[in-house]
């Protein structure tokens, strides 16, 4: 298949990203690693599963976090095998780097950042040699389709390291933003199976506020807005808001986005009382609309 049929074909699971998916595709199939730098929620694993999928290859998936030691990277010998048999290749069981590297599948670690120094010295001598040796196993090499794919969320320092020169000269950085307004009504559907479009662009709309509102240091992602619409729909079934609209919506809209935002260490509010203002903003404050729903009147707890 050409290359950009294999584009085609892949981009039908990946709303949106053509750009992106164009960037990533070239760098893998020119033999590259690829850093992915964004928000959680914006097709990053979406688009490498796909890809992986379409070449048939597996896709091997670790969180970078303190505990992702080189030994679990990398993989270790079975104690009670080693207490029988002493050490040897045969009782090596692989951790996700060497399977990947043995399968040609695409290694991927999510918050790369999060991951000790010493792991990452470790992961970046397996990406310089396509090679890494294991005592008492010896050199194991890559596969020609193995790949190591990372990503980083930029807004997010809690418990994170700062990603030194010589990690960063190790791979291709393409930044991802959030889709655009209609791309992302368009994953909420393809997610939800919602055909109430008034729902869809309501519950992206109040979502995408979340992103820009002042008094939030962190917004919400699209799967907050998936979550929204669903949660819409099952309240709508239950019928227990008796026909008022709005006020289902704000109770899906509390039960799905108040996790997923950070209200600013200096303001003096929660992400209740945000989302509720976001709420009335949309519902009560465009063109035409002849009354706004006072603070008063909408508490969360109807």
């Amino acid at each position: 298949m050409s290359a950009p049929s294999a584009r085609d074909a892949i981009s039908r699971v990946v709303i949106g990203r053509r750009r992106e998916l164009d960037l990533v595709l070239a760098a893998v199939s020119a033999g590259r690693d690829v850093m992915l730098e964004g928000p959680p929620g914006v097709s990053k694993s979406t688009m490498l599963r796909a890809i992986t999928g379409h070449w048939g290859v597996p896709f091997v998936l670790v969180e970078g976090n303190a505990e992702l030691t080189p030994a679990r990277l990398v993989g270790h010998h079975n104690p009670a095998r080693v207490l029988r048999e002493d050490y040897s290749p045969e009782n090596f069981v692989p951790g996700p780097l060497v399977a990947a590297m043995r399968e040609g599948g695409f290694l991927y670690i999510e918050e790369l950042n999060r991951a000790p120094e010493d792991t990452l010295n470790v992961l970046l001598g397996a990406m310089a040699e396509r090679e890494v040796t294991v005592p008492r196993v010896g050199a194991i090499s890559a596969a020609p389709t193995f790949r190591v794919l990372a990503s980083m969320n930029p807004f997010d320092d809690v418990g994170t390291a700062r990603i030194s020169d010589s990690v960063y000269d190790r791979w291709c950085r393409l930044v991802v933003g959030y889709q655009d307004t209609g791309e992302e009504e368009a994953i909420v559907r393809a997610r939800t199976g919602c055909d109430d479009a008034e729902l869809v662009t309501d519950a992206v709309a109040l979502t995408r506020a979340t992103r820009s509102h002042p008094d939030l240091r962190r917004g919400s992602s699209v799967r907050g807005a998936i979550d929204l619409t669903a949660v819409a729909v099952e309240l709508g079934r239950l019928g227990s808001h008796d026909g008022d609209r709005p006020r289902l919506v704000l109770d899906a809209a509390l039960l799905a986005l108040s996790a997923r935002i950070a209200v600013d260490d200096a303001v003096d509010t929660t992400p209740e009382e945000v989302i509720t203002r976001i709420w009335q903003d949309h519902f009560f404050s465009g063109p035409g609309v002849r009354r706004r729903v006072p603070m008063s009147s909408t508490s969360t707890t109807p």
